[in-house]
C-alpha cells in the first residue's frame, strides 16, 4: 500500500469508523475521542504504511470500502512475546457488510500473509468483551495464551493473547 493521501484519508475514515462502531457504546466518549485521535492520526498511519514490517489490506465491496486487515511481523508487532510469529493488528469490517464473510476473507488472507513469510504461529489480542470477535478466532483456531492492557484513552482494559499455530 502507498502513502498516497487518498489512501490515507481512506484508511484514516474506516479506522475511525469501525472501530466507533464496534466499541462507540462500550466506552466514555472522551476516551474514545482520546483513541481515535491517536492511534489513528494521519501521522500515525503514515509511520504505520510506511513500515517495512507492517502491511495494510483494504477489502472493497463494489467500489466502497468495506473492511480492511493490518498485519505486523518482527520490530512492527505490539507485544515483543512472539518475535518469530506475526502479528494480526488489526481486522475491521464496517457493520452494513456484516455478515458477508468479509472478516473469514480478511482472516484467510492473514493466515496466507504469514505462510508467504515463513511464520509457524499468528497471535492477536481481542477485548475481554468482544465475544462475538472470541468466536471468530476460536472458529480459526486460535486459543488464549495469555493477556495483556489496551488502552482506550484513560481507560486500562484487558486484551485477551490468542495464538494460532499454522
Amino acid at each position: 500500500m502507498t502513502t498516497d493521501p487518498q489512501d490515507l484519508d481512506r484508511l484514516q475514515a474506516i479506522c475511525r469508523t469501525t472501530f466507533t462502531e464496534t466499541f462507540g457504546d462500550d466506552n466514555d466518549p472522551a476516551d474514545l475521542e482520546q483513541f481515535l485521535a491517536e492511534a489513528y492520526s494521519i501521522q500515525q498511519l503514515t509511520h504505520e504504511l510506511e513500515s517495512a514490517t507492517s502491511q495494510t489490506y483494504f477489502y472493497n465491496v463494489n467500489g466502497q470500502t468495506a473492511g480492511y486487515l493490518k498485519v505486523n511481523w518482527a520490530d512492527a508487532q505490539t507485544e515483543n512475546n512472539y518475535p518469530a510469529a506475526m502479528e494480526i493488528q488489526r481486522i475491521y469490517v464496517l457493520k452494513r457488510f456484516q455478515k458477508l464473510h468479509i472478516g473469514g476473507r480478511l482472516m484467510k488472507k492473514a493466515l496466507s500473509v504469514a505462510k508467504d513469510l515463513g511464520k509457524d504461529e499468528v497471535w492477536l489480542g481481542v477485548w475481554e468483551h468482544n465475544d462475538n470477535a472470541q468466536g471468530f478466532y476460536h472458529h480459526y483456531g486460535f486459543e488464549r495464551v495469555g493477556q495483556h492492557t489496551f488502552t482506550v484513552g484513560e481507560d486500562q482494559q484487558t486484551d485477551y493473547l490468542l495464538l494460532k499455530k499454522l
